[in-house]
């Protein structure tokens, strides 16, 4: 390392300065990539799955880098994900200490009030213990469901689905739409795209300036994505998921599932 034989583990190396090599040939630091996906149904968020389901990473064909979600959804839900192989930013957004903010719309059985909403605004017990505060607000309201609006600045597993059970509430569907100051938007269910510039640095600065948080008590390219192949290669009939886009499911819920 800069022209010394490295005898013994472990070495601190800083990628921005320092020149590595191993048998005299240079080691370059992988360039970082980012990367917002629409993520279907159905699609699991990790980069080793024994069951073989289709993954996160297997709708970004052709990404060089060793890409990772940034966080997770559960395989039933849809929406925005992250992915890339910053480490250092991925921590800052999943950690609760940052209390970086993700948004999610759902529709649950039964009618919602305002004492449900003061229930998750004030934290519920878990069997891990109390959730955080979270902002909470009904969008839309059906005879036989509700549609809610909630952002939460931890990453608990399965946290929305679990606190409205808690309260009595089934989910029917649930959509993450932002991350941050990064939205859903226009991108369409299965596409992705990587982050522009802009969009990049205020996420940055988002995480960067997020106020700690105690715990509860006790770059501008779009492509489709190989939506009709799972990761064999072979065909796979995705008409269900694309039946299931928001503008076929605005008209009924009156809601917009991806803004």
């Amino acid at each position: 390392m800069n022209g010394h034989v490295v005898r013994e583990l472990p070495v601190l190396v800083d990628a921005a300065s320092d020149r590595v090599c191993v048998d005299g040939k240079p080691i370059r630091a992988e360039r970082k990539a980012y990367f917002l996906l629409h993520k279907p149904k159905g699609v699991v968020c990790t980069n080793d799955d024994p069951a073989g389901r289709r993954r996160a990473v297997d709708l970004l064909p052709g990404i060089r880098e060793r890409i990772f979600p940034v966080g997770r959804l559960d395989a039933e839900s849809t929406g925005l994900l992250l992915l890339t192989n910053d480490g250092e930013l991925a921590q800052r957004i999943t950690h609760p200490r940052f209390g970086v903010a993700k948004t999610y719309r759902a529709e649950v059985a039964g009618r919602m009030e305002e004492p449900d909403l003061e229930r998750i605004r004030r934290g519920v017990w878990l069997s891990e213990g109390r959730t955080g505060p979270a902002d909470v607000k009904i969008t839309y309201r059906r005879p036989q469901s509700t549609i809610i609006e909630v952002t939460l600045r931890e990453g608990r597993n399965r946290e929305v689905r679990r606190v409205l059970a808690k309260i009595g509430h089934k989910v029917y569907r649930l959509v993450r739409i932002k991350i941050g100051p990064l939205s859903l938007s226009k991108l369409p269910l299965g596409a992705a795209r990587s982050l522009r510039p802009d969009e990049l640095a205020n996420l940055k600065r988002i995480a960067g300036a997020a106020t700690p948080h105690p715990p509860p008590p006790a770059v501008g390219s779009r492509w489709r994505a190989a939506a009709s192949t799972d990761r064999s290669g072979r065909g796979r009939s995705e008409g269900r998921g694309r039946g299931d886009s928001r503008r076929g499911h605005r008209k009924s819920s009156g809601a917009s599932w991806g803004r």
